[in-house]
């Protein structure tokens, strides 16, 4: 009985605080929201039918498997409404990966700015990669500088903005690392002083385009290049990028692309096998990977890069020079390597089958923090140390 009248008092007390807190936080969302009804919705709910950070659209890195790394969703990659860093080394793969991008752009029905500080416009293979260069499709632009840069992002948004307001739009900076300043390009060469000026600008810049972009359409994929850090402790990243930390904290996601070796037909190397690391993503869980192959003459070859985790999940098990698999109709059906790009492009049902089967087991579910506790997990201190004792020195 006891326990009766101690569940209807909890009720009651609860049912009061419901009552006193109903309506007082809509209002103040209806106030923000008229004062500040020039600049746009401010104040948001965050329940299934509103939310800020709700992201209209996903464009492909070219790499479905990096695309889950990334997104933790099928069909996922880059979020549109944000901005992105792919960084590393010289001939790691970062260009070719933004033609993949405006590529994956063109055929979602949107358009695509390419500002190049490299010089580096190789229009026929874009063109191999399924890249339209038409100037209804793309615009290739050459700049210098960081502050025409930036400029040249904000008039390209309000160009497209006024004449049509939902078109998706993706803008590729290639690269920070070659942009320069006006006072740099302005100066003589020899040393002039604290090279500051660079990171100033783009942190004042990115403060600008982070708000600018997030309610909209719009994709901004900055390319970077990897400098050798000479004061990295042991354990530590060996590298760091151009242009200060504005990119890293801004940026929504951020790849590094590694080369891991030359793939070869005969004594000709035809390609590298690259391997993405996601380094941040707001988007799912950080520091994972994918593999990929980027043949020199056909980009990035997604299809082929998924053997290798079907194999590893069983979703596929190898019998000498075959893969077998378990089709719909609960049928075994055996391949050999060579066979299976032709099938994927031939088999639709079939390629979403083994596609869903990849993000089953790849794709994170979110638990309860108290669920589970996991024995055997252990705790990498070495690289944290690393970092303390480099910033204590």
């Amino acid at each position: 009985m006891a326990k009766e009248i101690k569940k209807t008092k909890s009720t009651h007390v609860d049912s009061e605080i419901k009552s006193d807190r109903e309506g007082l936080l809509s209002s103040l969302a209806d106030e923000l929201n008229k004062q500040y009804k020039d600049t746009g919705k401010v104040a948001f709910s965050l329940d299934d039918k509103e939310d800020a950070s709700f992201i209209t659209d996903w464009i492909s890195t070219g790499s479905s498997l990096l695309d889950l790394a990334i997104s933790n969703r099928a069909h996922g990659g880059l979020p549109v409404g944000r901005m992105v860093e792919i960084t590393g080394l010289e001939s790691s793969g970062k260009s070719m990966m933004a033609a993949h991008i405006i590529a994956n752009t063109q055929k979602k029905g949107g358009v695509a700015v390419m500002i190049d500080t490299e010089n580096s416009a190789a229009p026929e293979f874009w063109r191999s990669l399924g890249v339209n260069t038409h100037k209804d499709y793309l615009v290739y632009i050459q700049h210098e500088t960081v502050e025409d840069i930036f400029t040249t992002i904000e008039k390209a948004i309000a160009s497209i903005r006024k004449t049509n307001s939902d078109i998706l739009l993706t803008i590729i900076v290639d690269s920070v690392a070659a942009a320069t300043t006006k006072v740099e390009l302005e100066g003589e060469h020899g040393k002039t002083g604290y090279a500051t000026d660079k990171s100033i600008i783009i942190s004042r810049a990115m403060r600008k385009i982070t708000n600018m972009i997030g309610k909209q359409k719009v994709l901004i994929v900055f390319t970077n290049q990897l400098r050798q850090n000479l004061k990295a402790m042991a354990f530590s990243d060996p590298w760091v990028v151009s242009g200060g930390k504005a990119l890293a904290y801004h940026c929504s996601v951020r790849v590094r692309v590694n080369n891991v070796g030359k793939l070869k037909s005969d004594d000709r190397i035809i390609g590298v096998e690259c391997k993405g690391d996601v380094k941040k993503t707001r988007f799912g869980p950080g520091f994972r990977s994918a593999n990929f192959s980027i043949y020199f003459d056909s980009g990035i070859a997604d299809y082929a890069s998924w053997i290798k985790i079907l194999k590893e999940n069983n979703i596929i098990k190898q019998a000498g020079a075959y893969y077998k698999f378990t089709n719909i109709a609960g049928e075994e059906e055996q391949f050999q390597s060579k066979d299976f790009v032709g099938m994927m492009q031939s088999n639709k049902e079939l390629r979403e089958s083994f596609y869903q089967q990849i993000c089953d087991a790849v794709i994170m579910q979110y638990k309860d923090p108290n669920s589970v506790i996991v024995e055997n997990a252990t705790v990498d201190t070495e690289e944290d140390s690393a970092g303390a004792n480099d910033e204590n020195a």
